[in-house]
């Protein structure tokens, strides 16, 4: 049994600009917190993984702001994060979050081929069941193996947890998955998983380094449209991934961590 999993934000659609960062700062407003993050704070606050805990990191590394809240920080993160997420599920019902080119289109032939298909996120598993469905649509969401996310396991993104998870509830081996991240914290979590795993590059991740990424591609391609390799192997079908460029990653070593 072969499987194909996928992250979410950044990979199914590019949710952190257009869709968590402006729910983020709505929240902010509603709550009338002294501050906004800038495209550029954001970037940087996305090397931790969730949002719940991107928010204490920022409340943490700002003496003052602690005290400033109307309510201890572990009660106020959670009122926060509803919030956020209420919003952010509304721009994404709203169609203001357009999927990634040849998302649904790998997801259909995958589901046809016989793959297992499931989406390892440690975003809210609303938000990612709001995101997943309308980019692919509610049949083929029906025939996806899970959608693992949130806080399903106790330790999230660089670390493996959501992903190992993920492969003992659909029953598959490492040997046969392949996984799809967009950021440099995503694949750490794949690489500690020990499976292969292709990088499709979001509007924050451009920049970052993949060393170890079987292949790096501008997105997974659509026919007449096709994704540019950044670097490592051309797994690409005439410019597309397809089944085909699957099993050629299956067939490549496992990447070292």
């Amino acid at each position: 049994m072969k499987a194909l999993i996928f992250d979410c934000d950044g990979v199914l659609a590019d949710t952190e600009l257009d869709g968590h960062l402006v729910a983020f700062n709505e929240t902010f407003e509603h709550f009338n917190l002294p501050f906004r993050w800038s495209q550029d704070e954001y970037a940087r606050l996305l090397a931790v993984g969730g949002g719940k805990e991107r928010f204490i990191a920022y409340i943490k590394e700002n003496p003052g702001l602690e005290e400033s809240l109307p309510e201890p920080l572990e009660d106020f993160v959670l009122k926060v994060h509803k919030e956020k997420s209420a919003r952010y599920v509304e721009r994404v019902e709203n169609g203001l979050l357009p999927g990634r080119p040849g998302v649904a289109r790998i997801i259909a032939q995958a589901l046809d081929a016989g793959w297992k298909v499931a989406v390892a996120s440690t975003s809210a598993l609303k938000s990612v069941e709001a995101v997943l469905t309308a980019v692919i649509g509610r049949e083929q969401r029906e025939r996806l193996s899970g959608v693992f996310a949130g806080d399903m396991v106790p330790a999230k993104k660089p670390a493996p947890d959501i992903y190992l998870m993920a492969m003992n509830v659909i029953g598959v081996d490492k040997e046969n998955v392949v996984i799809v991240e967009d950021s440099n914290t995503g694949a750490k979590a794949a690489a500690a998983a020990d499976t292969r795993y292709i990088v499709t590059l979001s509007t924050f991740t451009v920049n970052e380094e993949f060393p170890n990424a079987t292949t790096v591609v501008s997105n997974l391609g659509e026919p007449g449209e096709p994704a540019t390799i950044r670097e490592g192997e051309d797994v690409l079908d005439n410019g597309i991934v397809t089944v085909e460029s699957l099993e050629k990653v299956l067939a490549l070593p496992i990447p070292t961590s």
